[in-house]
């Protein structure tokens, strides 16, 4: 599946999509929102892909919103644009049932550094960088920003980099605990392919209710997330993959996890 504004494809297991847009750094317009919509649920319902690398083609990774379309005074407006594009996107990475790398290749600007934050794992050449752009046009960050980027450094410094909209270059957003990983410009797509790779390889439904105790962990107290703990846990004890990974031990072998 390979649309104008996102390509797609899948190899040894992970579905490789890239925001295609590279004349326009990547940013979005309704047309690629909803191919990148697309994308994630044509990765979500192939049972062959269990994990997904997402990427930029060109210099950027994404600037966020096209604004010409958003000022546009036949366009369907910010409220819809929101709603309708980025609010869907974020909520598909967060409940996708396979990890989400993200190789960040160069800026990620506004709604784009927000996507990248949305993902499981989120790598970044030592050239890129991340910008809550929003405050410099009026707006408030939106794609989930002022829900998960607090939790990734801090009330604190996640206020300062959205009302002031410093530029925060790859190894300061490493510093800060904002990503995984940093890589030379020129690892950055190997490096990320290679993590991908390694979690395709790995028990899909452990690491999915991994990342689903994660998620509710956002809201939950610590009473609630160790009954969430003891529930998935045994959730866990029942895949094929948990039999698979116990016997491997047993027998001094290296599993063949089989995503189940």
């Amino acid at each position: 599946m390979n649309s104008e504004f996102i390509l797609y494809s899948v190899e040894n297991g992970v579905a490789d999509i890239r925001l295609n847009r590279p004349d326009k750094y990547n940013s979005f317009n309704r047309e690629m929102a909803m191919q990148l919509q697309q994308a994630l649920d044509k990765a979500a319902g192939d049972p062959i892909v269990r994990a997904v690398r997402l990427t930029g083609e060109g210099k950027a990774f994404c600037a966020g919103q096209d604004l010409a379309e958003a000022i546009d005074p036949n366009g369907i407006g910010i409220q819809r644009i929101v709603a309708e594009h980025y609010n869907p996107i974020i909520l598909k990475i967060r409940n996708l049932q396979k990890p989400v790398v993200c190789a960040v290749n160069g800026v990620a600007a506004g709604a784009g550094a927000n996507l990248a934050f949305a993902c499981d794992i989120v790598l970044a050449a030592v050239g890129a960088s991340f910008i809550q752009a929003f405050s410099k046009i009026g707006l408030v960050p939106d794609s989930g920003g002022t829900f998960i980027l607090p939790r990734l450094i801090g009330i604190q410094r996640a206020a300062a980099l959205m009302m002031l909209g410093d530029k925060v270059s790859a190894p300061e957003a490493l510093q800060m605990g904002m990503i995984y990983k940093v890589c030379e410009d020129d690892k950055l797509q190997s490096e990320s392919e290679s993590i991908a790779n390694t979690l395709s390889q790995m028990p899909t439904k452990g690491i999915w209710l991994t990342k689903k105790l994660l998620n509710e962990s956002m809201t939950n107290s610590l009473e609630q997330q160790l009954k969430r703990e003891e529930i998935i846990q045994a959730e866990a004890g029942e895949t094929e993959d948990y039999k698979e990974g116990v016997n491997a031990f047993l027998e001094k072998r290296k599993p063949a996890f089989k995503g189940r």
